[in-house]
């Protein structure tokens, strides 16, 4: 496993990799938050090549460079890995409620395991749950911070027009 943290205007993102696939990553410096547990420390490294171009361009305004990042993560519950999938379809600029988010994941009643996915998502930015609103537009929780969930709902906002 690799890691690195890149500086973005949203904050610290430390992202990291496995066999070329992003397996965690958050708006933090800090590896451990996203790697809870014993596990061997990932090697640090300036740059990881292709995941890291793809978070450059995404910050200078081509919101779909980390469309096709592979990410690898894992959860209990087919639900989860099956919304967290759907959460890469959502579009940059075009927010979902949590509510539309259950029914487009295929479960219109299961808005509370929508949110549920949203919150164990463990790949900020490449699983774009900052892309999941409150019914009444409001930003509800975000892991890492609501003013950076604003942030990078501002910024595809602006970027996509």
């Amino acid at each position: 496993m690799n890691t690195t943290t890149m500086t973005t205007p949203a904050g610290p993102l430390t992202i990291v990799e496995s066999e070329g696939s992003v397996r965690a990553a958050g708006f933090t410096a800090d590896v451990a938050e996203l790697l809870p547990g014993p596990r061997p420390a990932p090697t640090a490294r300036r740059d990881l090549g292709p995941i890291s171009r793809a978070v450059r361009s995404y910050f200078d305004g081509d919101l779909t460079a980390i469309d096709e990042v592979p990410v690898e993560q894992h959860a209990r519950g087919e639900f989860i890995r099956h919304a967290w999938a759907v959460l890469r379809q959502v579009k940059p600029g075009e927010p979902v409620t949590y509510t539309d988010f259950a029914r487009l994941a295929g479960r219109p009643a299961a808005v509370r395991a929508a949110a549920m996915a949203c919150a164990r998502n463990g790949v900020a930015l490449f699983v774009p749950c900052h892309r999941v609103l409150r019914l009444d537009g409001g930003l509800g929780g975000y892991r890492w911070g609501v003013p950076v969930k604003q942030w990078l709902l501002d910024h595809e906002a602006r970027a996509g027009t």
